[in-house]
């Protein structure tokens, strides 16, 4: 996605904006504006900009000529007096030097003037913006289009964004030339929510611990090409993670459930030690079945073979 970080976003609220959705309606706000009838209004408007600039320029030329003829005049004025009259002479040579730096000052001012004000489109110019409106839409799109020249085409027609946040997401546009749009997006989902597992793997998960430990499970579940919300692999602690987060009833609840005994139970009913229910369940005389991937076992209520 594109970010406009270069633009002057003014966002009412401190909280973080995802700017997905409003990258997207932004482009698509910039291909409706850019038509060959705005393109040519954009024009006559610059060509109306210039002939006021062009007025603004012979005003400050007006007033440079009025300064050298002002510095001229006093210069005659102090070459034309006796030196022998100082008093006279100093003055005159005061006022011609405060003559020649209010000159000076028009100059340089209208220079830089000048040098500011003038943004002259020869034909050539003029050509190629007229061609943009035609060609605009196809550069946008082109995945050639690096995101770095998407974002200086924005600075190059938007002056800033105003972004209010509530249920939905408000955009204000400000174009250059003082044109305004507003555009209103959906909200985004908190990037938190991206990252969720899907309610299919976890509904997965839940049928699975009827029958399988944890990592029997995470097993299962790569075996499928399952992946988690953030595009992991599954792990037997990953797994645990979920079924605590999700509040999935554990395997050793299930089995509990569905009547199965711990070892010191079998043992109190056999009247043996737990050392014994072991070495009973692994000969096969006691059935069992793990609710953990420790080697810890439950045991069926009744499934023993006591000789």
């Amino acid at each position: 996605m594109v970010y406009w970080f270069s633009l002057n976003w003014n966002l009412r609220r401190r909280s973080m904006v995802a700017t997905g959705s409003i990258d997207d309606a932004i482009g698509e706000l910039l291909l409706e504006m850019m038509t060959l009838v705005t393109l040519e209004v954009a024009l006559a408007v610059q060509h109306e900009l210039q002939q006021r600039l062009d007025d603004a320029d012979r005003l400050r030329q007006q007033q440079v000529e009025r300064a050298r003829y002002e510095a001229d005049l006093a210069q005659r004025r102090y070459l034309q007096v006796d030196p022998s009259n100082r008093l006279v002479a100093d003055a005159l040579e005061a006022d011609w030097n405060d003559k020649l730096r209010t000159l000076t000052q028009a100059q340089d001012n209208c220079e830089k003037q000048k040098q500011a004000d003038r943004a002259l489109l020869d034909d050539e110019s003029r050509r190629q913006i007229l061609a943009l409106a035609t060609d605009f839409p196809k550069l946008w799109r082109d995945s050639r289009t690096s995101d770095r020249e998407r974002k200086r085409i924005v600075r190059l027609l938007i002056e800033d964004v105003t972004l209010s946040k509530g249920e939905s997401i408000t955009a204000e546009v400000r174009f250059k030339g003082g044109a305004t749009r507003t555009q209103v997006v959906s909200a985004p989902q908190p990037s938190w929510k991206t990252w969720l597992t899907s309610r299919e793997v976890i509904a997965e998960i839940d049928r699975l611990l009827d029958q399988h430990t944890e990592r029997e499970i995470a097993a299962v579940l790569n075996a499928g090409h399952r992946l988690s919300g953030k595009g992991y692999s599954f792990t037997r602690n990953l797994v645990a993670r979920l079924r605590r987060d999700y509040h999935l009833k554990s395997r050793f609840d299930r089995l509990r459930d569905a009547g199965m005994l711990t070892a010191a139970e079998v043992a109190k009913q056999l009247g043996v030690c737990t050392s014994t229910v072991h070495d009973w369940r692994q000969s096969g005389l006691l059935k069992a079945l793990p609710f953990s991937d420790k080697h810890e076992y439950l045991y069926r209520a009744g499934g023993w073979n006591r000789r």
